[in-house]
C-alpha cells in the first residue's frame, strides 16, 4: 500500500477516533492571507474546519501573515486581507469561543520555535518540498531564504500550540511529515515536548476556477464570497466556454463549460452531469444564468451575515485580540518548555 494510501485509511480510523473523543485532538490550520477568500476555501477547507467545530475538536486556525512577505506586491493590503478572512469566517459559522482565531505576526514565542527548528533539517530536505518549488517556480524571482524555509514556518505552527491533527489535502502531504520530522528529530535530540501530528485528508472537492484550472486568487479565476450578487454574474459572465450550443460534462475537451457545471452542482447539491441534461440545447448563456443563480443563492446568508459584521468595524480587530492572546498563551508555555528541554532557560 503506497503512503497516500496508507494516510487516507489512517484518516477513516482518525475520523472514527475523533467522533467517540474530540478531547483527545487539537487542531491547526489556516492560510496565507493573499487575497479575499473565495468558493474554493469554503468547500475545501472552510467546510472541514466547521464540522471539526461542531465534533467539538479544539481548534486554532492561523492568518499566516509573515508568510505573505515573500509576494512583496501583497504586503500593502495584508491587513485587508485579514480582516476580510475573519469576517468570511464568522459569517460561515466559526465560533471564536471554540476556534481561536490569530495571526502570525502577533505570536512572537511561535517565531522564536524557527531557530532550533531550522537546526533540526538540511537544506536538501528544504529544497526537495514541492511548494518551495511551485511557489518559486510562481515567482519568478530569486530563492529567499524566507521561501525557503516556509515548510519549517509551518512546523512551527502547528507545533507551538501541540497540534496533533491537521486537515489537509493531498498537496499538503509533505509539509505534515516535515512537521513530524521535527518533531521527532527535537523530541530524540532534548526532551520529548512536541507530537507528531497526523494528517486529516479531506473528503472535500477541488473547486475548479472560471478557467478549468484549480480555483485560485493567483490564477484571477475565482469567486470571492464577499463579492455582490451582481459582481458575480458579471464575472461568470466573462467565462469563456466554447461555440458548442448542447451543454456536455466533459472537463477535458470543454474546461469554462464543466467549470461553470462544477460551480453550479457544488451550490446546488447535484452531479454536473444532471444539470448538463436539464439545460440541454439551451447553450452556454443559459449555464452561466444558471451558475449565477445557484451561487448567489447559496451564498445569500453568509453574505447578509458578512454585511451585519463589517457593520462594526472594531468587532474582527476584538476577536483577533482574543484569538491572539490566547494564541500568545500557548506557545510561551510551549517555548518554556523548549527552553527546558533545551538547556536555556535562564
Amino acid at each position: 500500500m503506497n503512503s497516500f494510501a496508507t494516510t487516507q485509511l489512517r484518516s477513516t480510523e482518525l475520523a472514527q477516533s475523533i467522533s467517540e473523543a474530540p478531547q483527545n485532538y487539537r487542531v491547526l490550520t489556516g492560510e496565507r492571507p493573499t487575497g479575499p477568500l473565495h468558493l474554493g476555501h469554503f468547500f475545501g477547507s472552510i467546510v472541514e474546519r466547521l464540522r471539526l467545530q461542531r465534533a467539538g475538536v479544539e481548534s486554532f486556525v492561523i492568518l499566516a501573515d509573515y508568510q505573505v512577505i515573500t509576494d512583496r506586491d501583497l504586503m500593502p493590503h495584508v491587513r485587508e486581507f485579514v480582516h476580510g478572512a475573519v469576517l468570511d469566517y464568522l459569517a460561515a459559522g466559526m465560533d471564536p469561543e471554540q476556534t481561536t482565531i490569530f495571526t502570525h505576526s502577533s505570536v512572537p514565542a511561535l517565531n522564536q520555535l524557527m531557530l532550533p527548528f531550522l537546526s533540526l533539517v538540511t537544506e536538501a530536505e528544504l529544497h526537495r518540498n514541492p511548494t518551495v518549488k511551485a511557489e518559486l517556480a510562481a515567482s519568478g524571482r530569486a530563492l529567499s531564504g524566507l521561501l525557503l524555509t516556509y515548510p519549517v514556518h509551518q512546523a512551527a505552527d502547528i507545533l507551538f500550540c501541540k497540534g496533533n491533527l491537521v486537515p489537509v489535502g493531498k498537496d499538503n502531504l509533505p509539509h505534515i511529515e516535515m512537521t513530524r520530522v521535527i518533531a521527532r528529530r527535537f523530541n530524540e535530540r532534548y526532551a520529548t515536548v512536541f507530537p507528531e501530528p497526523e494528517a486529516l485528508i479531506t473528503s472535500t472537492p477541488e473547486v475548479p476556477g472560471l478557467d478549468g484550472r484549480k480555483m485560485s486568487k493567483s490564477y484571477g479565476n475565482a469567486i470571492s464570497l464577499g463579492m455582490s450578487p451582481d459582481e458575480t454574474a458579471q464575472v461568470i459572465r466573462r467565462t469563456t466556454t466554447d461555440a458548442e450550443r448542447r451543454i456536455t460534462f466533459d472537463p477535458q475537451s470543454r474546461p469554462g463549460v464543466s467549470a461553470l457545471l462544477s460551480t453550479a452542482a457544488l451550490c446546488m447539491g447535484e452531479a454536473p452531469e444532471v444539470i448538463a441534461e436539464r439545460i440541454g440545447d439551451s447553450g452556454s448563456g443559459a449555464l452561466k444564468q444558471l451558475t449565477a443563480e445557484a451561487v448567489n443563492d447559496f451564498l445569500a446568508g453568509h453574505r447578509e451575515r458578512r454585511s451585519e459584521l463589517a457593520g462594526d468595524p472594531g468587532y474582527v480587530s476584538q476577536i483577533l485580540k482574543r484569538g491572539n492572546e490566547r494564541a500568545n498563551h500557548e506557545a510561551n508555555q510551549t517555548l518554556d518548555e523548549v527552553r527546558m528541554a533545551m538547556g536555556t532557560n535562564y
